[in-house]
């Protein structure tokens, strides 16, 4: 796995919170991106999942994360869709080829690689899927795992 140091840009993007099982993430970013599209906002190209805590540390019914789309123009919060800006920032990235569901080990060796190169985390993990589940075979689903860090002295 090659994890490289990234700078994202500054985006805007709309979510939509869920708690609950991962295994509706292919379902809930067809939610979002239809709630996006019924806004009539442009979407720009990244689709991601930020999650909020670990099926370590909680039972599946209780995994907080969101799923949301980047976006070009303006837009306000309307029902179940929110939006917000995410400013420039840097992050650590690797790849996943497979199943949303095992995207696991990836994120551990980002962490270790974080704390052996001398990165402070300061965000929670943010997975961007580069490719389409509906169009894609589970084991060909492409997922770029970032976690936002600050390089120490």
């Amino acid at each position: 796995m090659e994890v490289k140091e990234k700078r994202i840009d500054e985006m805007k993007v709309a979510y939509v919170p869920y708690t609950g099982s991962y295994d509706r993430i292919p379902e809930y970013m067809q939610e979002v991106g239809q709630l996006v599209m019924e806004k009539g906002l442009e979407m720009t190209g990244t689709v991601y999942g930020t999650y909020f805590n670990s099926p370590e540390d909680v039972p599946e019914e209780q995994l907080q994360y969101e799923i949301g789309f980047s976006f070009n123009g303006d837009a306000q919060q309307e029902g179940k869709l929110g939006v917000k800006e995410i400013p420039e920032h840097t992050v650590l990235a690797a790849v996943h080829k497979g199943p949303y569901t095992q995207v696991g080990p990836v994120i551990q060796g980002i962490v270790e690689y974080a704390v052996k190169n001398g990165y402070d985390i300061v965000g929670p993990v943010t997975e961007v899927y580069l490719n389409d589940p509906s169009l894609v075979s589970e084991s060909e689903l492409l997922t770029e795992v970032r976690l936002p860090v600050i390089k120490m002295s």
